[in-house]
C-alpha cells in the first residue's frame, strides 16, 4: 500500500466515523467519554489540531461544525439532554488522575 493509498483510506474511514456520529445524535457525549474515552468534542480538537500542524486557519468552531454538522450550539439545543447523576459519577470515575 502507498502512503498515498493510506491517507486516502484514512480519510475515508475519518468521514465514515463522523456520518456515522451524525447519524446517532441520541448517543449523548458524556456517554462517549464513559465508553470509549473520547467524544464528538474530543473529534473537532483533533481535527482542530491537525489543521493548526498543517498551518490551517480552522477555528474550534468551524472544527466543531466539520463535526456535528452544524453549528455546535444548535446541536447542544436540539439533541444534548442534561447529563444523570449517573453519568457524571461515571465521568468523574473515569477521570481520576
Amino acid at each position: 500500500m502507498t502512503d498515498q493509498e493510506r491517507l486516502e483510506l484514512e480519510a475515508a474511514a475519518f468521514r465514515s466515523l463522523v456520518q456515522h456520529l451524525r447519524s446517532r445524535p441520541d448517543v449523548q457525549n458524556i456517554d462517549m467519554m464513559n465508553l470509549t474515552g473520547f467524544c464528538r468534542n474530543c473529534l473537532s480538537k483533533w481535527y482542530k489540531a491537525a489543521a493548526d500542524d498543517l498551518d490551517l486557519s480552522v477555528s474550534p468552531d468551524e472544527a466543531r461544525e466539520v463535526i456535528y454538522g452544524m453549528p455546535y450550539s444548535e446541536w447542544k439545543s436540539k439533541y444534548q439532554r442534561e447529563a444523570t447523576p449517573e453519568q457524571q459519577a461515571a465521568f468523574a470515575k473515569g477521570n481520576k488522575a
